[in-house]
């Protein structure tokens, strides 16, 4: 029997805005949104002077061509990263099913590959410094997890695990009878809002004058919000828990989410010791000292 306070799933239509044919769904809105908000805030980190002290910057003209790039490789990883992490079979045996974009599939571990590359490759034709791209990144990518993860919640999707006992469980759409953790609002709130802060707080603290800090930091800090969102959350039904069934508080084994993360926090950690002892720094002339020069 249901708890009394369970939810019913609120009717919020998918559709954010429609103009006669146009329509713009809710999913859509949040990431327009999150690259936006997160321009906005990647340009007022150039400009923070305090922030950077020796280490060369990109300018706010680089930043508006950044985010092209980044949106790109966003789009064109997490799809990618979902055909090959989760549903393989599937699009092996239906290959026009991988560009249907539109019936959904994406995966956060892929878009934030195609991310990195992506910046990557863009430091390196604006002969820029690869690893202060990654660290603004790192300080404004919790915006757009924000929106991403309300989007899901309001698309009735990547819904939580049944939680009978749970006082404000949802009864999701597709998601049967029983109530479940709301799993896509906690994950707003840990690897958004919660990052969010964690980020702000050390880019306030540390600036950008250790190269990879903050992306390794954010690396650490998301592996860590997903794997404990994991276990609220139900694993893809293709896939189901990789390993045991009965591992965690609310039982449930190993899920893809949990092992795509072992990997990010430990290249995020080693990327955090690199940088706060110096190694990931970029050298700078003696005369760039004396000049007190810091770049454009």
């Amino acid at each position: 029997m249901p708890p009394i306070l369970a939810l019913p799933f609120p009717a919020i239509d998918p559709v954010a805005v429609a103009i006669g044919p146009i329509t713009i769904k809710w999913y859509a809105l949040a990431y327009i949104v999150g690259l936006i908000g997160g321009w906005y805030y990647a340009r007022r980190l150039v400009l923070a002077d305090r922030l950077w002290g020796v280490v060369r910057r990109p300018s706010p003209a680089d930043m508006d061509d950044l985010v092209v790039w980044v949106a790109l490789g966003v789009v064109l990883g997490g799809r990618i990263g979902y055909v090959l992490f989760y549903n393989l079979p599937m699009y092996l045996a239906d290959p026009a099913e991988i560009f249907a974009i539109r019936n959904g599939g994406m995966s956060f571990h892929g878009g934030f590959l195609g991310a990195i590359l992506a910046m990557l490759v863009f430091a390196w034709a604006r002969n820029l410094n690869g690893y202060t791209l990654l660290d603004i990144a790192a300080v404004v990518v919790p915006i757009g997890l924000f929106f991403g993860r309300i989007a899901n919640f309001v698309n009735g999707e990547l819904w939580g695990r049944v939680a009978p006992d749970f006082a404000y469980a949802v009864v999701f759409p597709g998601g049967g009878p029983l109530p479940r953790h709301p799993s896509q609002l906690y994950e707003a709130a840990t690897e958004g809002v919660l990052l969010f802060v964690v980020m702000a707080l050390a880019v306030h603290r540390f600036g950008f004058r250790k190269p990879g800090l903050l992306g390794g930091l954010f690396v650490l800090g998301y592996a860590l919000a997903r794997t404990v969102c994991e276990f609220f959350r139900e694993p893809d039904r293709q896939l189901g828990y990789l390993f045991g069934d009965h591992l965690g508080p609310l039982g449930g084994g190993i899920t893809m989410g949990m092992l795509l993360c072992v990997p990010m926090a430990l290249v995020g950690l080693t990327y955090v010791v690199l940088a706060a002892r110096g190694v990931t720094r970029p050298r700078v002339p003696v005369e760039t000292l004396r000049e007190g020069t810091i770049g454009a």
